[in-house]
């Protein structure tokens, strides 16, 4: 009975991943894309009239240009916040800082399943599979795992960072640690917690008012409108950003855990010359850093992408969406922790404060183990990439991400030199 369950988790798998891998050439997305002129990032994206008429489309009231959401009364008895970031922006250390909150239930990077299971499928014709798992995860229905795990034995030991989640190792599903115990979970302390049923997990997530989930697989802000326009949802969105030369160098840093992941996104836009270049790597001998790099043009074009839909967004978005600096975060961490947790009806306490001062004043940046939380010297970590990039590296992000560096107040080297 097992084999042939399993047999068939397999099938709908492979049926699946026919379906997505089909989808970028069906539709004309790859070549809708913003392009980089003469070495600038362009200031307007040109699919953004496309995607900004996704706001309101359907949501017309006869008389106004209102949309429906302006009136409706929202769900405010449970809030559900997406952490909107990328690779090595410093999502994990902002999503730690909800981990660590009592009445938040934190999911770390649930849909990296999926994309182990559906791969080679490009990022693109992921997105809809990953909005789709997000919307029953955050109902607290974990069920969907299953789906990408081939088995019905999911348990409290494979999912959501467990080995450093705050409400998995603590009680009640393990006696190591307390909820409201602020403080960093060991993983060699919690892997010895007795493995739950994720049915367990699922009666713990409606217990809290506040549900976090931090990924960095979504790769515009456009994929998540349906699930804003839901009222019953409540979804607010926190977006993280940091400044892009930063996030080039420790992309590079951890080129070789990334490099799977940065052919998935390059693919998404395959269909365009552009990405057909940053496709074929320019040495054989640095394949695996030529992905990661090239990477991070698109990752910008996402960036530019998501800013100019914010800006004529509907007020109710507004009212729902918060931006935040990485360096921003590390250097003034408690002032910025304190309107984190406003946005999120959270409220803050002396030893949540000590947690993030202490963790953003550690002795040293480089880390053995790059995605583990630790206590890092922040300014280390904010400038660290004028050490470690050459010059041509430099001018090459400072390039095709001018225009989102400008918004966010990067400067450019030169412009550093010359203060």
């Amino acid at each position: 009975m097992n084999r042939r369950l399993q047999k068939k988790y397999m099938i709908l798998i492979l049926v699946y991943s026919v379906l997505l891998l089909l989808i970028p050439y069906m539709m004309d997305y790859g070549g809708k894309t913003s392009e980089i002129k003469h070495g600038l990032q362009q200031q307007k994206c040109p699919d953004l009239d496309s995607t900004l008429a996704l706001w309101n489309n359907g949501y017309k009231t006869g008389n106004s240009s209102a949309t429906v959401e302006d009136d409706v009364i929202r769900n405010h008895s449970k809030i559900h916040i997406y952490l909107h970031a990328t690779w090595r922006t410093g999502s994990s250390f902002l999503g730690e800082l909800f981990n660590q909150h009592p009445e938040v239930f934190y999911l770390y990077e649930p849909m990296w399943s999926m994309w182990q299971a559906l791969y080679p499928g490009d990022a693109a014709s992921l997105q809809g599979a990953v909005r789709d798992m997000m919307n029953s995860l955050f109902r607290c229905d974990f069920s969907v795992l299953k789906l990408y795990a081939g088995t019905k034995n999911i348990s409290t030991s494979t999912i959501f960072g467990w080995k450093t989640n705050k409400v998995i190792c603590s009680e009640p599903l393990c006696s190591a640690y307390k909820k409201h115990e602020v403080g960093l979970v060991r993983g060699d302390v919690c892997e010895k917690c007795k493995a739950k049923d994720i049915t367990y997990l699922e009666k713990e997530c409606k217990k809290y008012p506040v549900v976090v989930i931090k990924d960095v697989r979504v790769l515009d802000l456009g994929v998540l409108i349906p699930l804003m326009r839901d009222p019953s949802l409540n979804l607010q969105i926190i977006q993280l950003f940091r400044d892009p030369r930063a996030v080039h160098n420790s992309r590079l840093k951890s080129k070789l855990a990334l490099v799977k992941e940065s052919i998935q996104v390059l693919r998404s836009k395959k269909q365009s010359d552009k990405y057909k270049r940053l496709l074929m790597p320019s040495s054989r001998a640095n394949r695996a850093e030529n992905y990661v790099a090239n990477a991070m043009e698109l990752i910008c074009d996402n960036w530019l992408n998501d800013m100019l839909l914010l800006l004529s967004a509907p007020q109710w978005v507004q009212k729902n969406y918060m931006q935040i600096r990485y360096e921003d975060l590390v250097l003034r961490p408690v002032q910025e922790l304190e309107k984190l947790y406003r946005f999120s009806n959270l409220t803050s306490s002396p030893a949540i404060d000590k947690f993030v001062l202490n963790m953003t004043h550690g002795e040293g940046y480089s880390s053995d183990k790059p995605f583990l939380i630790s206590s890092r010297d922040a300014k280390e970590a904010i400038f660290a990439w004028r050490e470690r990039l050459n010059v041509q590296q430099v001018n090459q992000v400072e390039a095709y991400c001018s225009e989102v560096m400008r918004r966010l107040g990067y400067q450019k080297r030169s412009a550093m030199h010359r203060g």
